[in-house]
């Protein structure tokens, strides 16, 4: 083979492979472009719709992710390599790791099916898979509580969102439940006033709905009057916190008791007969 047709071999080579080398870093350069333009044009619409941060900062990531593997794939089928059998390892590792992560996958669904549905947010107070506590964090896999004596808690969001959910922060207001109890030698209409009175006089306490005393149990050692009171969700438990002091101290100082649990004992004597 004479020279010159060795270097029009090279030639026609270097100049057939290098138009593809060209073409495939045109296409991952643009194509990573536009993948980058895209994401942020979905960015823009799901703020603008007031989707949760978290949801649109995952969805940005994976819908990335995804075109930047199709703009890849092209490349490489441009530089003329087969991508079937690519495509068929890439599904094959997959479904693999699929099967190995079917917990963690079950957590991605239920925290992606939280975010979107916002049964609770950040700051809720809520109740769930068994525990309690406010709101810190939603994530791809887990929720993080506070519990109100300062714990953290991380559930897995399957068991959270697999469970009742009670949210008590969705509401503004809240009904406060109380029970006081007197003696059976005491006046019920007495005590009924005394409660209403300290109820009333709490600025905290919502007049609509109005709070309410009402006789609910004639118990073994006392007799039970029921409160009912409505407030602002944030005010729930200093209400029921300082009522129940407010009302033992009027209680006393009106001579209403408060009595202890008790049991009557009857003795009967019986007389043996002597021989």
């Amino acid at each position: 083979m004479e020279w010159s047709d060795l270097i029009d071999k090279v030639y026609t080579t270097l100049t057939l492979y290098g138009l593809r080398v060209v073409s495939a870093i045109a296409i991952f350069v643009i194509g990573r472009w536009v993948a980058k333009g895209v994401i942020r044009l979905i960015e823009r619409l799901m703020v603008k719709r007031k989707v949760d941060e978290t949801l649109v900062s995952f969805v940005s990531n994976l819908g990335y992710v995804a075109l930047l593997a199709f703009v890849i794939v092209a490349a490489l089928n441009k530089l003329g390599i087969q991508t079937a059998s690519f495509i068929a390892v890439l599904g094959a590792a997959g479904l693999a790791i699929g099967l190995a992560l079917q917990g963690s996958l079950s957590n991605f669904a239920a925290g992606i099916l939280m975010i979107i549905f916002r049964p609770f947010k950040v700051g809720d107070y809520i109740e769930g898979a068994g525990v309690a506590g406010t709101v810190e964090s939603i994530q791809i896999f887990t929720t993080q509580l506070k519990t109100p004596d300062n714990k953290t808690i991380i559930i897995p969001n399957a068991k959270i969102s697999g469970d009742n959910i009670v949210n008590y922060s969705t509401k503004g207001t809240r009904r406060v439940d109380m029970v006081f109890s007197i003696g059976y030698g005491d006046d019920i209409d007495k005590a009924r006033q005394i409660i209403m009175h300290v109820i009333t006089n709490d600025e905290r306490v919502l007049k609509d709905p109005e709070p309410v005393v009402v006789l609910s149990e004639l118990a073994d050692s006392s007799v039970n009057l029921t409160t009912r009171a409505w407030s602002k969700s944030a005010d729930v438990w200093d209400i029921f916190f300082e009522t129940t002091e407010r009302v033992k101290k009027t209680f006393d100082a009106q001579g209403i008791s408060i009595p202890f649990p008790q049991r009557d004992i009857h003795i009967y004597e019986q007389k043996t007969e002597t021989a």
